[in-house]
């Protein structure tokens, strides 16, 4: 049989537009991890405890104690609870361990996406919002007891000053004046620090106070640990400054951790 050659079809793709959201990237073509029908009740998950934070004169600490627990079980003692999200921000987890880390981690890579989309870093404020919009979708886990509740902090290069920042469970997002914790021992920690805070303070008696109402936590709250100088095991703690993010060492920790143990009652 003959007959006229079939013209060809245009092709109709789909045109290609760069986002600077990293999240929406993957929810747009169905690669976002689901975790519906999840029961907290099936999974033996560990929990983050105690973070903290508290502004001083150049910046802000963050620190968080190292203890994760499952139920009344110790699961882990050198967990890693406060992060750097960019060069001048630094974000800490308690909650679903877990799935903290694998928040921050999305949160860590959305900030890199930003800036290299937009050829500039995102304003602390508006890395806050973020963060809280990621809080926010993870509430139908957290209405199956798989909470996540992060901290955040950050130099604000336009206010050249630290910020502080909390979130609630669906994704609230609360600026602090002047420190700030959360957790299980949550309440214990902020109760020190709003007894023993005082505004314009530098940065050792900021790192002493971080310890202190690390330590305070850990007398009242058995999911919250304390330096422990024998073991090694010393509080997660960084500054945020006008020269960016920086981790306190160990050795310098288990100076200030002696001093503070030493000194309690």
């Amino acid at each position: 049989m003959s007959g006229r050659p079939t013209e060809p079809q245009p092709l109709h793709l789909e045109p290609i537009v760069p986002m600077a959201s990293f999240a929406s990237l993957l929810e747009r073509h169905d690669m976002l991890p689901s975790w519906e029908g999840a029961r907290r009740q099936d999974l033996e998950v560990s929990e983050g405890t105690t973070v903290l934070a508290l502004r001083y004169n150049e910046g802000v600490v963050m620190a968080g104690d190292r203890r994760a627990t499952a139920g009344n079980v110790i699961a882990h003692k050198r967990v890693q609870k406060v992060f750097a999200a960019d060069a001048y921000s630094a974000v800490a987890i308690s909650g679903t361990a877990g799935m903290a880390v694998e928040l921050i981690k999305l949160f860590q890579t959305e900030l890199e996406h930003y800036e290299k989309i937009e050829g500039t870093r995102l304003s602390l404020e508006g890395k806050a919002n973020f963060l809280a919009r990621l809080v926010r979708n993870h509430l139908p886990l957290a209405f199956q007891g798989l909470a996540v509740v992060p901290l955040f902090c950050g130099y604000d290069e336009v206010k050249e000053a630290g910020m502080l920042y909390t979130f609630d469970v669906v994704g609230g997002r609360y600026e602090e004046e002047d420190y700030a914790a959360t957790g299980s021992g949550g309440a214990e920690a902020k109760s020190f620090l709003k007894a023993s805070y005082r505004s314009g303070i530098g940065e050792e008696e900021a790192l002493r106070l971080a310890v202190e109402a690390l330590v305070a936590a850990a007398e009242e709250d058995t999911a919250t640990g304390g330096p422990d100088v024998r073991r090694g095991i010393m509080p997660n703690v960084v500054t945020v400054t006008a020269t960016g993010f920086a981790e306190i060492s160990e050795e310098r920790l288990a100076t200030i951790a002696t001093a503070v143990l030493e000194a309690r009652p």
